[in-house]
């Protein structure tokens, strides 16, 4: 199960994903700390496949949990060396031009 927030402003539209069970979670590796907070992330829960299906709708992706990047770089959303990992979390980030 993941998280998904979408928030609509002009022509742009951001799309926050989390796998659910890192809600509210911060991850702190040396100098890059992950905060996983409720207000940016928090929205509907569903399925890991609904929530990589709205990358399509989006202009700006964020997308934090070991499951739901693994998900985005299987479908091709994501390549692989554009992930980072903080404390074993998988965290990137998509923008369409």
């Amino acid at each position: 199960m993941a998280y998904v927030k979408m928030r609509k402003w002009g022509k742009q539209v951001l799309l926050a994903i989390c796998d659910a069970e890192i809600l509210g979670k911060t991850f702190n590796d040396s100098d890059i700390v992950l905060e996983v907070k409720e207000e940016f992330y928090k929205g509907v829960k569903t399925s890991i496949d609904e929530a990589i299906g709205l990358i399509e709708q989006s202009t700006i992706v964020n997308i934090i949990g070991c499951n739901t990047v693994k998900k985005a770089i299987e479908k091709g959303y994501v390549h692989p060396e554009a992930v980072i990992k903080v404390c074993g979390i998988l965290h990137a980030q998509i923008v369409k031009m």
